[in-house]
């Protein structure tokens, strides 16, 4: 998937920025693509299996044109800020849950109005500051293409991919397209799932009232772009409705 969007929507040379890293495929592809890419990966452990992974993979010209970070997603603008305005493509692909990778708990009605704000802070706004800061990073014209998939949450399925397009649309993107992009094999007429040790654990009677085992076959892939430099365009909307200066 990374080798298709930085050969479609990137040139040789051009800059790729990767938010939410969790392995080397976008570093990769971008160097042996001949672009330059540099990826946020604020966990130093990650960091250094990624880099194991690099040097296993990419030849001395190609790791000259990758690096990593140390900053959250949410810090793009501060990891970046050498960068700013020079990035031709930020690919992302969020967690379901942006608190860490667990549902976040939900406020009571006792609890404080401080604290009922900071469990939206956790979720919403950081969301929108890494929004907010692609734009900054981006050269006007540059794309911005957010991975996303369904999950289940309290018993629904639950799509995040309107969700980030409404916050990008606020931060001045345009939205573009959405692809679909499967993530197992064809054969035939007929999608090759393979189950793994623990989706055959969630198997059940087919008499259960419970909701069935799931498998992620596809992603969904939305694609944002930066318009070209205009004087109604010099900057977004931060994620509480006020300019980011």
């Amino acid at each position: 998937m990374a080798r298709h969007l930085i050969g479609t929507c990137t040139r040789e040379g051009d800059l790729v920025a990767e938010g939410f890293t969790t392995s080397e495929a976008t570093l990769t592809a971008a160097a042996e693509l001949d672009r330059r890419a540099i990826a946020l990966v604020p966990h130093f452990p990650l960091a250094q299996h990624i880099g194991t992974r690099l040097r296993a993979t990419l030849n001395t010209a190609q790791l000259g044109r990758v690096q990593m970070r140390p900053t959250r997603p949410d810090q793009i603008t501060r990891g970046l800020a050498d960068r700013l305005g020079d990035v031709a493509l930020v690919i992302a692909a969020p967690p379901p849950y942006e608190t860490g990778g667990r549902p976040p708990r939900q406020p009571t009605e006792r609890e404080c109005a401080a604290c009922r704000a900071e469990l939206w802070m956790l979720t919403s706004q950081q969301l929108g500051l890494f929004l907010a800061g692609a734009w900054r990073v981006l050269r006007p014209g540059g794309v911005l293409a957010v991975i996303t998939t369904l999950h289940h949450h309290a018993g629904r399925l639950i799509d995040p991919a309107p969700r980030i397009i409404g916050h990008a649309q606020r931060v001045r993107f345009r939205y573009a397209q959405h692809v679909i992009a499967l993530r197992v094999p064809i054969d035939d007429d007929a999608l090759v799932v393979q189950a793994g040790p623990a989706d055959l654990a969630q198997l059940r009677d087919t008499g259960s009232a419970s909701l069935p085992p799931t498998v992620n076959v596809h992603a969904t892939v939305s694609l944002f772009t930066k318009p070209p430099r205009t004087a109604e365009s010099d900057g977004p909307e931060g994620p509480n409705g006020g300019r980011t200066r």
